[in-house]
């Protein structure tokens, strides 16, 4: 006897099976923007920025520099997972 809790089963098997055949695509446009020459430029400037207001908030150059290098470090840890990712997918 059916419940009205059911779940629907083949609606999910579809829904999944469509977002599926979008993932290859969505991660090699992500690829390629996030490993383009402006994404570069951009990465650049944000750990710049970053740098900057740290050495003008007061912390000692040598603090500053080491943490705009684990900023770039966490960064880049982002980009290879998506990179990995849509390696994966391909």
């Amino acid at each position: 006897m059916p419940h009205d809790h059911d779940i629907p089963v083949e609606d999910i098997k579809e829904l999944l099976d469509a977002v599926a055949e979008k993932i290859p695509n969505l991660l090699n446009q992500l690829k390629a923007t996030l490993f383009s020459a402006e994404a570069g430029q951009e990465l650049g400037k944000a750990v710049g920025a970053f740098y900057k207001e740290l050495v003008d908030s007061g912390i000692p150059t040598e603090d500053a520099l080491a943490m705009a290098r684990s900023y770039i470090g966490s960064l880049q840890g982002v980009l290879e997972q998506a990179k990995w990712a849509s390696h994966k997918e391909s």
